[in-house]
């Protein structure tokens, strides 16, 4: 009975956790913006999603800091951001947009923190599409404090596996993930194996190196406040490099 109570304490412990995570306290940083009036140049990026258009994830993006891109460990989660019209009223416009973390806003050690160095470890820093700042600040402000909070990703449809590679060589990029949206541990099952986990390569591309020619294919798939779905048997045995397949959603 001791262990029971003391495993589901800790159980509620874990899940208060994971919801703080996603539901706590909004925290102070700053916002630039970059890529242009129709965002064209976030295309690409340093999470892997390539055309963000097609991939879902449109115009309301950001690049983040060092300290908040954790080496692509955080790409795919969402911000709630509203600019802090307490510290800077001049610039600022009411309202919040939410975003979702696409691409790496490098440190620039050559410039401070406070004039041009605006990702510069420890520094909190979004770098937004254009659009998605202009909701929250005037164009003409180039720079603005802000506050944000962590917030559960809307998505619509399922996980999407695009696989790409060669034989022993299988990389997959994990994209339309909702929830916290960012993903943190990945397996893959082929027909004639169980499952093996897969390890992150770049942003949200996960890669094996077994070979599963011909066999369907299954993912497990774990986001960071502890969920995990697993989809079976998402790509049929005939799937080919270079193919996308819908799995379930969180």
């Amino acid at each position: 009975m001791a262990l029971l109570q003391l495993a589901t304490a800790f159980y509620l412990c874990w899940i208060a956790a994971a919801a703080y995570a996603l539901d706590g306290a909004w925290q102070s940083a700053h916002a630039t913006f970059y890529g242009g009036s129709d965002a064209s140049g976030t295309m690409g990026g340093a999470c892997g999603y390539g055309n963000l258009y097609s991939q879902g994830y449109g115009t309301n993006t950001a690049a983040l800091s060092t300290v908040l891109f954790n080496s692509g460990a955080t790409c795919g989660a969402c911000y709630e951001i509203k600019c802090d019209d307490q510290s800077d009223p001049q610039w600022c416009l009411p309202g919040t947009v939410t975003v979702t973390a696409t691409n790496f806003c490098p440190a620039n050690s050559a410039l401070p923190n406070d004039n041009g160095g605006w990702c510069n470890p420890p520094l909190q820093h979004f770098d937004m599409a254009q659009p998605a700042y202009q909701q929250i600040a005037a164009y003409k402000s180039g720079i603005v404090p802000i506050l944000f909070q962590r917030v559960p990703c809307v998505k619509t449809g399922g996980i999407r596996f695009t696989i790409s590679g060669h034989s022993y060589f299988n990389l997959v990029l994990i994209t339309n993930v909702a929830g916290a949206g960012d993903v943190v541990a990945v397996s893959i099952k082929g027909s004639y194996t169980g499952w093996q986990p897969m390890s992150r390569n770049w942003g949200q591309n996960w890669q094996s190196n077994s070979y599963l020619d011909g066999q369907s294919l299954s993912f497990q798939v774990t986001i960071s406040d502890g969920t995990t779905v697993t989809s079976y048997n998402v790509a049929g045995a005939n799937w080919q490099f270079g193919q996308t397949f819908d799995g379930l959603q969180i």
